[in-house]
């Protein structure tokens, strides 16, 4: 069966003590309630060993937002899946849309980094989806389609079955606006439908696909009803641990 999840991204936020601080006060308050899903927390690379040590990881899980295409060598500023596998993080954001629009990451670029973040026992969370322009054109299956198709569909099924997925309408992203739970269920249910094409219908079916898109405490629930919302995949509102578990206790 695939597991529902809550994952929270970061991003370019927090001191590392602020980090530290925020992933103790999220750890410190999963131990009061038994949540109905996986709970994960990303955060950047210079908080992710010191969170490791503060956290009990049978309630929170850790994540990078991020990896680098090469193994290790003369890149410098990156960040390699073997470093964050040493930090104790266990799952890696990966195609994030910013990662997309902001630093040109292609499928091939991330194809190359599923592979890695496979090879040294990472759990990818691989973002798609659309922007604006691309939904009101039409497109956005097709976009979508692609997404996957491109980066994802050289794995074998068993590392496939590794893979969670997170649809992110773009354009519902730190803008305010969020898909309506019937555009999220219809996109999510096409993803299974691209999957089981592929893979069949017991690879598609237990593949959890998350959320992202200004999803939030109002929202969550109504979102997380849908059959083939398996979760989100929490922005801004991962910042603060009330409204992160608020989320979470929408499951």
């Amino acid at each position: 069966m695939r597991k529902n999840i809550v994952a929270g991204n970061w991003k370019m936020n927090t001191s590392l003590q602020e980090g530290v601080q925020l992933a103790k006060e999220v750890n410190e308050s999963l131990k009061s309630f038994k949540a109905n899903c996986d709970v994960v927390i990303a955060a950047p690379f210079t908080h992710l060993a010191s969170i490791n040590a503060e956290i009990d990881k049978n309630l929170l899980g850790l994540g990078a937002e991020n990896c680098a295409d090469h193994v290790s060598g003369a890149y410098t500023g990156e960040v390699s899946a073997a470093m964050v596998a040493s930090t104790g993080a266990n799952y890696v954001i990966l195609g994030h849309s910013e990662r997309r629009q902001y630093y040109g990451e292609t499928s091939e670029t991330l194809k190359t980094k599923i592979g890695l973040a496979l090879e040294n026992g990472l759990t990818p969370i691989f973002c798609i989806g659309e922007v604006l322009e691309q939904r009101e054109e039409g497109v956005h299956f097709d976009v979508v389609k692609s997404q996957i198709e491109d980066a994802l569909f050289e794995l074998s099924a068993e590392d496939f079955g590794k893979i969670i997925l997170a649809y992110e309408p773009v354009w519902a992203i730190g803008t305010g606006k969020t898909a309506t739970d019937e555009q999220a269920q219809e996109m999510h249910a096409f993803i299974r439908r691209v999957i089981a094409d592929k893979y069949g219908k017991d690879v598609a079916d237990n593949t959890s696909i998350l959320y992202g898109g200004s999803c939030k405490p109002s929202n969550a629930a109504q979102l997380f009803a849908k059959p083939d919302v398996d979760g989100g995949l929490i922005g801004g509102a991962s910042l603060k641990a009330d409204s992160f578990i608020d989320i979470v206790k929408a499951f």
